[in-house]
């Protein structure tokens, strides 16, 4: 019998440069100069890379499945380029008193919980958590939240209707991002007592 946890993926090739890694490479570059665009006030430019980021975020997995280049190396670095870039905006918000300590906590503190989690998979010689639609969907709104918050603040361009969009989204997505997680460590506490599916 097989653990929820255990992955069931294909793989196309074991190749390291294929087109599709090397636009996840790209994304990966684009966290610290989509850091310091907002760090430093330039919030439109901040804003059009994240659209490019968004639109990369698609296409790498749509050409590692349309050029038959699924690559483990593809499949671990979609996940961690999404959580850097959520973590590294954030941080970039919070030192521009955008948003307030308390949503990089909840945020930052759900993805500790995940990495403590890593031993325990390792152990039963599993080296990834698929992703479940919860956590995707959880991710989207946050992705698609932060920069609404940066356009609403009134240090950037003040539009209302985008600061409360971009909180409503913000809270919904970090609801969902916990619920995803949760569901994690409870298939992590079925592997550890044995319970398989």
């Amino acid at each position: 019998m097989q653990s929820k946890l255990v992955p069931v993926q294909e793989y196309d090739t074991d190749k390291v440069l294929t087109i599709p890694n090397v636009v996840s490479f790209v994304r990966l570059l684009s966290v610290p100069v989509f850091s310091a665009l907002i760090i430093l006030g330039h919030d439109v430019a901040a804003v059009v890379l994240l659209a490019a980021f968004g639109a990369t975020d698609w296409v790498d997995g749509f050409l590692a499945r349309r050029l038959k280049q699924r690559t483990e190396l593809g499949a671990r670095l979609d996940p961690i380029a999404d959580r850097l870039y959520i973590l590294a905006t954030v941080v970039a918000l919070l030192v521009r008193g955008i948003v307030p300590i308390w949503f990089v906590v909840v945020l930052l503190a759900r993805d500790v919980m995940l990495a403590l989690l890593l031993p325990i998979l390792r152990k039963h010689d599993m080296v990834a958590l698929p992703v479940n639609w919860i956590g995707k969907t959880g991710t989207f709104l946050i992705l698609l939240s932060l920069p609404l918050i940066l356009l609403g603040a009134p240090s950037s361009l003040d539009w209302p209707w985008a600061h409360w969009l971009g909180w409503i989204l913000g809270v919904v997505g970090a609801v969902a991002y916990w619920v995803a997680g949760l569901l994690y460590v409870r298939e992590a506490v079925r592997l550890v007592r044995g319970e398989t599916s």
